[in-house]
This record gives C-alpha cells, sequence and structure tokens, in this order.
C-alpha cells in the first residue's frame, strides 16, 4: 500500500495541483486583503461611509451581554444566528476579483503560447465514389 502511495504522489499533476492549492490559497489571501482593507473601503466612502461586513439581521436571541451591540463579529462568535448579506456581498467581490485577475492570467499565458500549425485533413471520399471512379477509369483504358 505504501508503495502504491508513493507512486501516486510521485505523479506529476498531483504534485502539481498541490503547488496550485497552496498558491491558490496564497492567492485568495491576498485577494480578501485587497477587498477588505483597499476595495470596499473605497465603495464606502462612495457611498457615504458604508461598511458592507456591519450589514446583517439578527436572525435569534441576543445574549444579554450583547443587547444593541453592532458588531457582526462578536455576535457570530457568541452563537447568535445572523443573516449576514454584507459579508456575502464583501465575499462576491472577492470571489469577481478573483475570477477577473484569472481570466487575465490565461488569457496571457494564452496568448504567449505558441499556436500549433493548423493540419488541413484532406476530405475523404466516400467509398462508392472512389469505386465508381476506378471503374470509370478502366474502361476508359479500353
Amino acid at each position: 500500500m505504501f508503495k502504491e502511495f508513493k507512486a501516486f504522489i510521485a505523479r506529476g499533476n498531483v504534485l502539481d495541483l498541490a503547488v496550485a492549492v497552496i498558491i491558490g490559497t496564497a492567492f485568495g489571501k491576498i485577494v480578501t486583503s485587497l477587498t477588505d482593507d483597499v476595495i470596499m473601503p473605497i465603495i464606502g466612502k462612495i457611498f457615504g461611509g458604508l461598511d458592507f461586513s456591519s450589514y446583517f439581521v439578527v436572525l435569534g436571541k441576543v445574549p444579554p451581554a450583547l443587547a444593541g451591540s453592532s458588531d457582526y463579529a462578536a455576535l457570530k462568535k457568541a452563537g447568535v444566528p445572523l443573516f449576514g448579506y454584507g459579508a456575502f456581498v464583501t465575499a462576491a467581490v472577492n470571489f469577481l476579483i478573483v475570477a477577473f485577475i484569472i481570466f487575465l492570467i490565461v488569457r496571457a499565458v494564452n496568448r504567449l503560447m505558441p499556436k500549433a500549425p493548423e493540419v488541413i485533413a484532406e476530405p475523404v471520399e466516400p467509398t462508392d465514389v472512389t469505386l465508381l471512379r476506378e471503374i470509370r477509369d478502366e474502361l476508359r483504358r479500353r
């Protein structure tokens, strides 16, 4: 079993996938920071101090110690059921940024990769037409 596992891990595509996951995780943290620390504050400033992360609806009972609190993280940590649509908006912006950047990377790589020469295949003639042509040529020779 150990030999099979070693052979599985040694395959190139498994290692490539592992590297991609690690780089993707690091890239996700960068994008999250970009969204939370740069983009969302600018959007908030444009819309008059709007902070999307603080938009939520309380769906359950709030502990007396947090009564009247508008701290999403504290309420969530206390186990209060919340409908955090502001956090969803932030996550959606994160996704759009990641998707757009990946699109740009794939597009750049596709432009840098050499294009394979186009192979033009000759149309294949049906066998009955080939046979009739051979018969015609044979009759002409006689």
